[in-house]
């Protein structure tokens, strides 16, 4: 039960760049390691955040997100705990695939990607709005479990938008308004009496370089 007055401290990271960011593709759930740009940017997040005491650290179980957190461990003792609710979203054919390629093949779908992927539902993915469910769910379950203590999640671009646009109310259409660059990372912090609420967003300070995405 979350008692009155105690502050909990989320840090919500993205994953350091992977080819699939570096080659204009589509990643969802194609397990992209982290090239040589994203673990240069997991260290550099790492000695950012060195001073921060996490109680936990979670992350998505893919390769670039846990390849991200064990850096932010390796000087902790802590260890990243696999979390599949923080997975990120399920794009079906699209995964693995230059944004090019499903444009030319896929133009109406690739509009409302463009537009409003709120709306996009294509057979075989999730939508935006299972993403944010399950996100959101999952994030509530651990906040409870942790309350008055500092974790951080490690996760995706199509899962950190969802998220925080679900913890803090923002109605659709959010996803272009929300811009998490690679190894960035928000702080979140929540009460009982409050919920959860936006400290800071997208903090880059740290990179030497990151790649800004529109697609």
């Amino acid at each position: 039960m979350l008692k009155l007055g105690m502050r909990t401290t989320i840090y919500l990271i993205r994953h350091g760049e992977c080819a699939g960011n570096r080659e204009g593709l589509f990643r969802g759930r194609y397990d992209f390691p982290l090239n040589e740009v994203g673990i240069q940017q997991a260290v550099s997040l790492a000695e950012e955040l060195a001073d921060v005491s996490f109680d936990a650290l979670y992350s998505s179980p893919l390769s670039r997100a846990l390849q991200t957190a064990q850096a932010l461990c390796r000087e902790r003792t802590i260890e990243p705990v696999v979390e599949e609710g923080f997975n990120n979203i399920h794009l079906a054919e699209w995964e693995g695939k230059p944004k090019t390629r499903i444009a030319e093949k896929y133009p109406a779908e690739f509009k409302l990607w463009r537009t409003e992927p709120e709306k996009l539902a294509m057979q075989g993915a999730e939508t935006l709005a299972q993403v944010q469910t399950r996100t959101v769910q999952t994030l509530a379950v651990i906040t409870e479990e942790r309350m008055g203590q500092t974790f951080a999640v490690v996760t995706h671009r199509a899962v950190l938008k969802p998220l925080i646009a679900g913890i803090l109310g923002i109605r659709a259409p959010y996803f272009w308004k929300l811009h998490p660059e690679t190894a960035s990372y928000s702080i979140v912090e929540h009460t009982a009496e409050r919920g959860f609420a936006l400290l800071l967003f997208n903090q880059t300070r740290h990179l030497k370089e990151f790649i800004r995405e529109d697609l």
